[in-house]
């Protein structure tokens, strides 16, 4: 039976299997090295023999091999154990040369390279750990609001309507008519509110905003959430910080090794997230009182702010103009220039958008209204059915898959940590 790497050190004595890829060949004068890679990690096999080592000669990096022999311990080997008189058979052909030096530590090539042979890069132990931290981030972010109530859902991909009119679509024929990818499962997480009170969904987005940046991507996944019964957005963020705190621990049980590679630090939420309304914002960032956002140099501003006054490397900005929120946002009860609405930024880099919603339909038709829409345009009136039968005070959020494991590692690109990018240059492989 086949053993994985991890579990050699506790092997010693026995004759075990291991299966994987050729990671790296080592000649000495009397004795060779096969390093194996699986996905567990490294193990390291000792080959004396000269027939095994001219089997070795013939197998290039990456040849899938399995490998039976005896553990013995050796402290100078990954775990502090090793295989000896190993017996090996290849399970594929020889592998081609790859494009990219797998075994060194560091990735040598650059971005564009890496991305260009995603199929092989992503064995690199290094680039790999990109996506363990995503899947470790992913579990905590279900298992925290698993244990809140909430329900996991899967909404359409594929609507009639675009969801929010600030951000480009895309289009395609659905059998001879008019129809988009979903840019969020935005009304559909509110209508089932309706349903089962707290929701949940992970699955990807997609949006055809002409950005070519460091942080935007034409299609990511998105961590949305949605509940019922809340007093404002003070109580959206409260969730969402227990949302992001699990996701961290998660991380730090499920990826440790994947840190490791990364030389990555696990930052900690505080209990009390920094808040800070967006006008006073503005001041902190010496922006124009006058501006109707935050760009990318306020947020860092602000993101220093609150490091050095707070220790902390999260800061939430409330109370957006209204002007720049969504027709469904709620708006500040003493003020309705301004929303009950936040931004959660990490790391001086917005991370989240989140808020309250309005849940009366006599607000839906009003806020639509004043945006010389109708209530009752196709558009909108299966959306705003639900609100015709009584909804809860609500609100929610949606955190950025890529862009919160970019903040995370400190990569510079956010197509770093993701699996296939797709951007307004790519769409392979």
């Amino acid at each position: 039976m086949r053993i994985l790497s991890h579990e050699i050190p506790s092997a010693v004595g026995q004759t075990v299997t291991v299966a994987g890829w050729v990671h790296r060949r080592r000649r000495l004068a009397a004795v060779g090295f096969l390093i194996l890679r699986d996905r567990s990690g490294l193990s390291q096999i000792v080959v004396k023999t000269a027939e095994t080592q001219s089997l070795l000669d013939e197998f290039g990096e990456e040849t899938v091999v399995q490998v039976t022999g005896t553990v013995a311990a050796n402290p100078q080997a990954p775990g502090g154990a090793e295989i000896v008189d190993p017996v090996i058979e290849p399970l594929t052909e020889p592998a081609v040369t790859p494009p990219i030096e797998l075994w060194r530590p560091a990735v040598g090539a650059g971005l564009p390279v890496v991305l260009d042979n995603a199929p092989v890069a992503l064995r690199h132990p290094a680039v790999r750990a990109g996506w363990e931290i995503a899947a470790a981030a992913i579990h905590g972010f279900r298992s925290a609001l698993d244990g809140q109530g909430f329900t996991e859902i899967h909404t359409p991909k594929i609507v009639g309507t675009a969801t929010e009119s600030g951000a480009n679509v895309f289009a395609l024929d659905y059998f001879g008519g008019p129809a988009y990818l979903a840019q969020s499962p935005q009304f559909y997480k509110q209508t089932m509110v309706g349903v089962f009170e707290r929701v949940f969904e992970v699955g990807p987005v997609f949006r055809a905003e002409p950005h070519d940046t460091v942080r935007h991507l034409a299609e990511y996944v998105s961590l949305d959430a949605e509940f019922g019964f809340v007093s404002d957005h003070r109580d959206v963020l409260a969730m969402l910080r227990s949302a992001i705190a699990g996701m961290l621990a998660a991380v730090g049980e499920r990826a440790a090794p994947a840190l490791e590679r990364r030389g990555v630090t696990l930052p900690e939420i505080p209990v009390d997230v920094p808040v800070v309304h967006f006008g006073e914002a503005l001041k902190i960032a010496g922006a124009d009182p006058d501006e109707p956002d935050l760009a990318p140099a306020h947020e860092r501003a602000i993101g220093e702010w609150a490091l050095r006054e707070h220790g902390s490397e999260f800061v939430a900005v409330e109370g957006y103009p209204m002007v720049k929120r969504p027709f469904y946002t709620h708006p500040q009860p003493s003020d309705p220039r301004w929303s009950n609405s936040f931004d959660l930024l990490f790391k001086g880099v917005e991370l989240v958008t989140g808020g309250q919603r309005l849940h009366r339909y006599s607000d839906y038709a009003a806020a639509l209204a004043a945006r010389g829409e109708s209530a009752d345009a196709p558009a909108y009136s299966s959306y705003l059915q639900a609100f015709k039968h009584g909804m809860p005070p609500h609100g929610g959020f949606a955190i950025g898959l890529e862009r919160f494991v970019a903040r995370l590692t400190g990569a510079e690109n956010v197509r770093e940590v993701t699996l296939f990018p797709r951007d307004l240059h790519r769409l392979t492989p």
